[in-house]
């Protein structure tokens, strides 16, 4: 997907809500686990529920994985049902690697001749390199999404640390060495939500770049100070949701319930849009 076609979608929607579709068969509705493939039902409905709202739709890979071959075949289904919509895929991987495994996992998420998957995006870690990325970045149309600054607490571990001589945060030296791997055309880089107050120094350093953000809804991120620091004339953002959306209800109404859920957050999103030319 182009540049130009996401903001498109942003525009249209009035929204930049990512749905995480973190699918727990331990947590989904009871009633689905009777289906053939309850996972794939799961997110058929939360996406007929919700796809007017949502811009993008990310599921992790972590959730379908652990399922072995059956999950596959749930991630696959699910990415192929999605490509009839009007949004944005991300696998969210996290990959990375010397350059030819990368090229492999790559061919994973973006060759759908070969694997069955067609994602417009993968998400990757940057701690091995250049070499380690670029192979993501020889498909046109298709975007890497570099992990940056993330919302969990064990990011203080590294990506806070300074270096001594510089005087530079470890995620600023990624920000300095990734931004011209690729383009803003196709890459992004993850920021999370419960760092916002960060993201002024982001913007500096990658003032164009679109970033995707985790971390609102269960881990406490402000969507208002996210679209304070980080958005830009063009939006910018990806903000993403998971478990405030696709669990709000375990009960047989858990789609409507969810639509509910990201109704609230795009009612949000479309405010805030209003304040920027767009």
């Amino acid at each position: 997907m182009l540049r130009s076609e996401l903001i498109s979608i942003i525009r249209k929607k009035k929204s930049f809500l990512c749905i995480g579709l973190d699918t727990d068969l331990t947590k989904i509705p009871q009633h689905l686990l009777k289906a053939e493939d309850p996972a794939f039902e799961f997110n058929k409905q939360i996406i007929d529920a919700t796809h007017d709202l949502a811009a993008a739709y990310k599921p992790n890979l972590a959730f379908y994985e652990c399922n072995g071959i059956l999950g596959w075949q749930s991630l696959a289904r699910t990415i192929q049902y999605l490509k009839g919509f009007d949004v944005f895929t991300i696998a969210d991987a996290k990959r990375g690697d010397i350059g030819n495994t990368s090229t492999q996992y790559a061919k994973a998420f973006f060759s759908p001749e070969q694997s069955g998957m067609d994602f417009d995006a993968v998400t990757v870690a940057p701690y091995m390199g250049e070499d380690s990325v670029k192979p993501f970045l020889d498909f046109p149309g298709k975007w890497v999404i570099l992990l940056a600054l993330t919302s969990n607490k064990g990011a203080d571990d590294f990506q806070l640390m300074v270096n001594k001589g510089s005087g530079i945060k470890l995620f600023e030296e990624v920000l300095l060495k990734s931004r011209n791997w690729g383009s803003p055309d196709n890459m992004m880089y993850v920021v999370g939500a419960t760092k916002a107050e960060m993201l002024t120094e982001v913007r500096r350093l990658v003032p164009d770049h679109f970033l995707l953000v985790p971390g609102i809804g269960a881990q406490g991120g402000s969507l208002q100070e996210v679209a304070k620091y980080g958005m830009t004339k063009e939006c910018g953002l990806l903000v993403n949701s998971s478990r405030n959306i696709i669990y709000a209800s375990k009960e047989t109404d858990f789609a409507q319930k969810a639509r509910e859920e990201a109704l609230k957050v795009q009612q949000e999103m479309e405010k805030l849009l209003s304040s920027v030319i767009f």
